[in-house]
């Protein structure tokens, strides 16, 4: 499979395992259990807890996507419960236990942590801090499935930071690809406060992006042989399969394979 064809056939998918685990009430409910209130104390302060204690300005910039409101409430909620590397922890754990729930025993996940491994390991951490933090989380040796879950994750967050970089590097705002992407009633959802119409001009900036955040990736994927994306395609297809066909049955809003919320 050429490099354009896998990252084409994987991006998606990634995206919608990751999303899936990020809205179950089973992920809110761990944060629960850990001490967290309701709402999105662990969400905030489990996903960006890799960045360390930082600033709120310096969370809502990093992370892009989400309302700066939504981020700043989360981000000092759940500050009193944890520190932000245990909650990193916390959420890394989290991933691993809806993984270990949601992927088939059938699936050879061995192979698969490989190849994600290998695809993790050549990107460029540079102007990506909300990845990198990611990528230097620990994995479990002897949780195979919750590892592959976690590497799912690690490579949803390349995508979201690429392309929240190609978003701001072609004249767009965060806010105005939301509405882009999920018009204005839904990006008020992830925290957009009143979002307006974005002007239909600005569409070919955002398709533009998409297409940087394709080359951002590009040296991932080439990374592997033609048989090696082959091998990768299928497998994220096998992994995710269960959430796709429940997005089949049941249809909602979707962000884009690279947005970062």
């Amino acid at each position: 499979m050429e490099t354009s064809q896998c990252m084409a056939a994987v991006a998606r998918p990634i995206h919608d395992f990751g999303d899936e685990f990020m809205s179950d009430g089973a992920t809110a409910e761990i944060g629960v259990r850990a001490g967290f209130a309701p709402g999105r104390g662990f969400y905030c302060r489990g996903r960006f807890g890799v960045l360390g204690e930082a600033p709120v300005p310096v969370v809502q910039a990093v992370q892009g996507f989400l309302g700066p409101e939504l981020v700043a409430t989360g981000w000092l909620a759940g500050r009193p419960v944890m520190s932000a590397e245990d909650a990193a922890a916390c959420y890394a754990q989290a991933v691993r236990a809806w993984g270990r729930a949601h992927i088939s025993p059938d699936i050879d996940v061995e192979h698969f942590n490989h190849l994600a491994q290998q695809l993790i390991d050549a990107a460029d951490p540079d102007a990506l801090p909300l990845f990198a933090g990611w990528r230097a989380q620990p994995y479990p040796t002897d949780d195979p499935v919750g590892a592959a879950m976690q590497r799912v994750h690690v490579l949803r967050e390349h995508r979201g930071a690429c392309h929240l970089t190609a978003v701001r590097r072609c004249g767009l705002s965060a806010r105005a690809a939301m509405v882009i992407n999920l018009g204005a009633e839904q990006a008020a959802r992830y925290g957009w406060r009143d979002p307006q119409p974005v002007d239909a001009a600005q569409i070919p900036r955002l398709q533009r992006a998409e297409r940087i955040t394709d080359k951002m990736q590009m040296p991932l994927y080439a990374c592997l042989t033609y048989r090696q994306r082959t091998e990768f395609a299928r497998l994220v297809d096998a992994l995710t399969a269960p959430v796709r066909a429940s997005l089949v049955a049941g249809p909602t809003t979707r962000l884009t394979p690279h947005a970062g919320a």
